[in-house]
């Protein structure tokens, strides 16, 4: 296994350009740039991804093959797709667990706890009669009496589907049957800390490796697996893991580990560039996904760390501005859309407002104060916010003014775990149920 790492020297200036800077590459070693995270490169996101072989398989274009969806950014593909009045389609009980179901080629993949192990269930998506289901055991317990099911969605790329579970095992299995291809138990092989909750990053499949957010010391903070055998393929940086899932542009893998968020070519596990981002609390978690948006990377953490909009359309990226007042995500990811963003802000347990923020100035259009915690999704022009009572409720995705289109009910408290959206399809699960409804307005 060879091995990227940058040292414990946190960089203010992007290590990657068209300017003559230099990365550092597997070992340590410092290599010459053939091309840096540029506008360009942004502004060239297919092109450059394509020809890296990095771009997580597409499937059809109505799948939602891990968190977040096809590019994880809470963004539903279709927008023609208006959504409205839920109807229930099928419901079905399920064990511990806030991993959200995904689905791909019409199976609907659940990761949830049932007894004493870790469970995958692929159901047909239309009806949620079973398919098939695979399972290993477990002995996670969680310290603080909370759920001890998986936090991490399901990852389906190509014929497989991996997961993470709460215990760190690793897991390729075949998307048709079920069939465990590999397993990697990631705490026994590489010592990672149980950390608050366990494991909880969803994992990113791109290329030939499953990149994931282990949290070991000694250079197993980020670890790539061969994808036909499992096998460790390089490892980067000493952080501990945080509960953020790390998102894919340009054949660029951004990661919001505990320390804060680095970037680095998945191929080799190469660093770009990294930015201190933690809490000084010790009690804290790191737990939205980075976002890139043109030539801006959005990042947001609660404990008193606050958001950060970094401009990298130059050799060396600027801050565009930084705010513990502004967009502060406890856990859940923002959407974005002309330029403004739509999120979550402050603890969960305070009772979160929901904002309209300005990608470039951090300015709040409008806060819809005590909103209460939950997950936000956008579909065209609208936003699918899924709170934690249960009540889905569909706004208006505008800068003027909090414009709430209609409310519904869908399942009993609590709902924590990120819904799906497919073939105008919204599947959500609470602890005790996973429930499917028809958003079609037809």
């Amino acid at each position: 296994m060879s091995e990227a790492r940058s040292g414990r020297e946190w960089h203010s200036q992007s290590q990657f350009g068209v300017d003559g800077t230099t990365a550092k590459g597997p070992g340590g070693a410092r290599q010459e740039c053939v091309q840096g995270y540029t506008g360009a490169v942004i502004r060239n996101v297919i092109f450059v991804a394509l020809c890296s072989g990095m771009l997580l398989s597409p499937a059809w274009s109505q799948d939602w093959p891990q968190l977040l969806g096809p590019n994880r950014d809470g963004v539903y593909p279709d927008e023609a797709f208006v959504p409205g009045e839920p109807r229930m389609l099928w419901s079905k009980d399920v064990g511990q667990g806030f991993a959200g179901p995904v689905v791909a080629s019409n199976k609907l993949l659940l990761f949830h706890r049932v007894g004493g192990a870790e469970r995958v269930d692929a159901l047909n998506a239309s009806t949620g009669e079973p398919i098939w289901s695979s399972e290993s055991d477990t002995s996670y317990r969680d310290d603080f009496g909370f759920d001890e099911g998986p936090r991490a969605a399901p990852v389906v790329s190509g014929d497989r589907v991996y997961t993470f579970g709460a215990q760190g095992v690793l897991t390729a299995r075949a998307l048709d049957s079920g069939k465990e291809l590999w397993q990697v138990d990631t705490r026994a092989r590489f010592g990672a800390p149980k950390g608050w909750f366990g494991s909880a990053s969803s994992p990113l499949v791109t290329g030939e490796h499953v990149v994931a957010n282990v949290g070991g010391p000694d250079g197993a903070g980020i670890v790539a697996f061969d994808i036909a055998s499992g096998e460790p393929v390089w490892s980067a940086t000493d952080h501990e893991a945080s509960y953020s899932s790390p998102s894919l542009d340009a054949g660029r893998a951004l990661f919001l580990t505990r320390e804060g968020l680095v970037i680095l070519n998945p191929a080799d596990g190469s660093i770009f560039y990294e930015k201190r981002w933690k809490s000084r609390s010790r009690a804290s978690v790191n737990a939205a996904t980075p976002l890139v948006i043109g030539d801006v990377v959005f990042v947001s953490a609660s404990y008193g760390t606050g958001a950060v909009a970094l401009d990298f359309s130059a050799p060396a990226p600027v801050e565009l501005w930084s705010s513990d007042d502004v967009l502060s995500g406890h856990y859940a990811t923002a959407v974005h859309l002309d330029g403004v963003l739509y999120g979550y802000h402050g603890r969960q347990e305070f009772g979160q407002s929901l904002r309209a923020v300005d990608l470039k100035t951090g300015k709040v259009h409008w806060s819809e104060d005590r909103f209460l915690a939950g997950s936000v999704t956008r579909v065209g022009h609208q936003l699918l916010l899924m709170r934690e009572s249960g009540e889905l409720v569909i706004a208006e995705a505008t800068p003027q003014a909090f414009r709430a289109i209609s409310n519904h009910q869908l399942l009993p408290g609590v709902v924590r775990a990120y819904p799906s959206l497919s073939d105008g399809r919204m599947c959500v699960r609470n602890v005790g149920t996973l429930a499917c409804f028809d958003l079609s307005s037809d």
